[in-house]
């Protein structure tokens, strides 16, 4: 099983260089990296792992410009969202973002998409928190008509735009409805998120791996009534925290990569914690 890493990087945490060397160096698959562009202070959005919400919330750094940095000093090492808040960005742009990080590391990059959970965060950004999952699909159609190979007009409930010029394109090629990198789409389990994942993802980004066993079922068939190919759905169970037990449980569902959880902390630390997380990526913990 491949093991990747997630880690609020923030300005009191360990570098992005340092880290993605050591990833590199020590055989993890990946880095994702999460996203708010600010936490308001008057809040009435609870944090959903309850309790308050952790400092590194309000610290976090622009994850493309990070993910870049950390896809300049790798070669192999694959570079990831977890996720892209889609509804807070302008569409254009976000496309030309994720096209140019995905091309300049060579097809590195997984568009981790999710929708959100801070209602205040979003309102400032214009969201209207009932449309939201509606505006994610519609951006993601946006995007796709200019990753496109042809100048490809789109219009949509919520955004438009004119067949253009738009370069760089994503690595990939297109694969059945997907056009554009790796894509994998986060939230909890239910008919709503498995029919987003059917239609413009490569799979499903469920965050601690909980209760894959009976939620999978229900998406490998809306997958298949999707007409999308069996073989290609993947699920990457997202800031895991790791034991033998439950890796292997993964991989018994047929699960081949795991994102595993790191402190938001500085480079001693850190690295300790990588240092015990090496047996699962040298295959000896799982």
């Amino acid at each position: 099983m491949r093991i990747a890493v997630t880690i609020f990087l923030t300005d009191e945490t360990i570098t992005p260089t340092r880290l993605a060397h050591e990833l590199e160096q020590r055989g993890f698959a990946g880095l994702y990296l999460p996203e708010h562009t600010h936490i308001p202070v008057e809040r009435t959005s609870p944090y959903p792992a309850g309790g308050e919400l952790p400092r590194e919330y309000g610290r976090t750094l622009d994850p493309f410009v990070a993910l870049g940095q950390a896809a300049a000093v790798t070669e192999r090492l694959g570079v990831g969202t977890g996720i892209t808040l889609a509804a807070q960005h302008d569409p254009i742009d976000l496309a030309k973002q994720v096209a140019t990080l995905d091309h300049l590391s060579g097809g590195r990059f997984t568009l981790g998409l999710g929708f959100g959970w801070n209602v205040e965060e979003a309102a400032d950004h214009g969201v209207k928190w009932r449309t939201r999952r509606e505006l994610v699909r519609d951006r993601m159609g946006l995007m796709r008509a200019l990753w496109a190979e042809e100048p490809t007009a789109y219009q949509g409930e919520f955004g438009s735009v004119r067949a253009s010029f738009a370069h760089p394109k994503p690595v990939q090629k297109p694969r059945g409805p997907v056009v554009g990198p790796r894509t994998l789409v986060g939230g909890a389990a239910g008919p709503k998120l498995f029919a987003h994942i059917c239609e413009y993802a490569d799979g499903w980004l469920p965050i601690g791996g909980r209760g894959l066993t009976e939620s999978l079922p229900p998406l490998r068939t809306a997958w298949a009534d999707a007409g999308r190919d069996p073989g290609a759905l993947q699920v990457v169970p997202y800031a895991v925290l790791p034991s033998a037990g439950k890796l292997a449980h993964f991989a018994e569902l047929g699960i081949e990569e795991a994102v595993v959880q790191l402190p938001p902390a500085g480079e001693a630390e850190v690295l300790r914690a990588l240092d015990a997380y090496q047996p699962f990526v040298d295959g000896q913990g799982a």
